[in-house]
């Protein structure tokens, strides 16, 4: 496929840099999302605050929406009795992040989320590379049918997970990015470093349009494995979607402790570190997205930033960075879900 016959590639040729959302389960649980309950099936059981939720990324400016299906193999919706219902469930979560990006008066880029499955590869657990493909492609079926300009393929640890969800992609017709999750002493839970990134889907026959980090342990982490990854392939579109701060549990909640101010210098210095398309993953609210949107049409581009920058400017890092662990054994590597 030529890149440039997609919405996304043809948006980021137009404005350069694009913002993309905020978080979909921590905004889901203030509507009222209890612990343990599937956001997917709110596609269908709610869908007016699914509605609400993209219209608010939208007005807070944000370019590209992903859609209410991170969860949505069959592999995650067994655990709600749901692994029949995966096609339709993921339509309808395109289906109602289309209809809020039509409505918007501009083109805001429909992003069919793809999460991981949950479950580890042969000889670690139960499952083939090929049944892999075959959940990843049940669940985009669905997402392009309903009617989803790329498929936006997340905080994904696993470079093998990473490879089906990507063949699958490619098997449905569909452009696709991809990001990980560096959150465990700077590489992600199954040892991938950030510079390895672009090597994990070289042998496909289609490319990513873009690739990057989401969610872990807080914004100067996440930009530091963005440096890597612009580094090793300065040519790449990157995507910059950390956290809103860093967690803090307090009593039975999390609370991320990312202000708009704190967004805003985050998302400047994901531009300066080479990151085209930026946006927030847990904890990110519309107050957040604003000011970000604020931020990337107001700054004007500056040097490369060094780690003692980004530092000054979100907080700081709460590990080390991927380079300084290289020897850290995988066993001490913990995951973590997409809020």
């Amino acid at each position: 496929m030529d890149q440039t016959e997609n919405a996304l590639s043809r948006l980021l040729a137009e404005k350069g840099v694009l913002l993309a959302d905020g978080a979909t389960g921590t905004n889901l649980f203030e509507m009222g999302l209890t612990s343990g309950e599937a956001p997917e099936l709110w596609n269908e059981s709610d869908p007016d605050k699914i509605r609400a939720l993209h219209r608010g990324f939208v007005e807070a400016g944000s370019d590209i929406i992903l859609t209410n299906s991170f969860g949505g193999t069959r592999h995650r919706m067994k655990l709600h009795n749901a692994q029949d219902r995966v096609h339709e469930l993921n339509r309808r979560a395109a289906e109602i992040a289309r209809e809020i990006a039509d409505a918007s008066g501009r083109t805001v880029i429909v992003a069919g989320s793809v999460g991981p499955t949950g479950e580890l590869f042969v000889p670690l657990g139960a499952m083939t590379y090929d049944e892999a493909v075959a959940s990843f492609s049940e669940q985009m079926a669905g997402l392009k049918e309903g009617g989803a300009d790329v498929l936006w393929i997340e905080t994904m640890s696993s470079p093998e997970e990473i490879h089906a969800a990507a063949e699958a992609a490619i098997a449905t017709g569909m452009p696709y990015v991809f990001t990980a999750s560096f959150d465990t002493a700077g590489k992600t839970m199954m040892g991938l470093a950030p510079s390895a990134l672009h090597t994990v889907t070289a042998d496909l026959s289609q490319a990513p349009i873009a690739v990057g980090a989401n969610c872990g342990v807080g914004a100067s982490d996440l930009l530091s494995a963005i440096l890597d990854i612009t580094a090793a392939d300065p040519n790449a579109i990157v995507v910059a979607k950390a956290n809103c701060g860093v967690p803090v549990v307090k009593g039975d909640s999390v609370i991320y402790t990312g202000t708009p101010e704190v967004m805003s210098n985050y998302a400047c210095m994901a531009m300066d570190s080479g990151a085209r398309i930026i946006g927030g993953c847990c904890g990110t609210a519309c107050e957040h997205l604003a000011a970000m949107r604020l931020a990337i049409d107001t700054h004007e581009k500056g040097p490369r930033p060094d780690m003692e920058a980004i530092i000054e400017a979100t907080g700081p890092m709460v590990n080390k960075t991927s380079a300084a662990n290289d020897d850290q054994p995988r066993r001490e590597r913990k995951g973590r879900r997409r809020g």
